[in-house]
């Protein structure tokens, strides 16, 4: 099981970005996927949630209403897309799969929203 971020970059506030999550070794559409961020100093929190049998996400209060998360299971690939960014959105955005007994994480891509 593994999991690529991409996507991540320098954003000036009020831009967008696009994050990806690329699976292999299992099939993004039989597990539960979410993503996660992590800004400097602070814990990391839970952005927004899709179970495996889809439905809407569970946005955090934060972002809802300027992300929105999507998978494709065609390509294995999970997305956030992340509109109308402040600089309170920078952090390290993680995408995690979970099964039981299977919870695997991303390596992190870092998104920078700074003028």
């Amino acid at each position: 099981v593994r999991l690529v971020e991409s996507g991540g970059g320098l954003v000036q506030p009020g831009g967008s970005l696009r994050l990806s999550c690329a699976a292999s070794g299992f099939s993004i559409g039989s597990y539960d996927m979410s993503w996660y961020r992590q800004a400097p100093g602070k814990e990391r929190e839970l952005v927004a949630p899709i179970t495996s049998g889809g439905g809407r996400p569970n946005y955090a209060d934060s972002v809802k209403g300027r992300f929105t998360m999507s998978r494709d299971n065609a390509k294995n690939t999970m997305y956030l897309q992340m509109n109308r960014l402040k600089p309170e959105d920078t952090a390290v955005y993680y995408c995690r799969a979970t099964r039981w007994p299977n919870d695997a994480w991303g390596q992190g891509t870092q998104v920078t929203v700074s003028s």
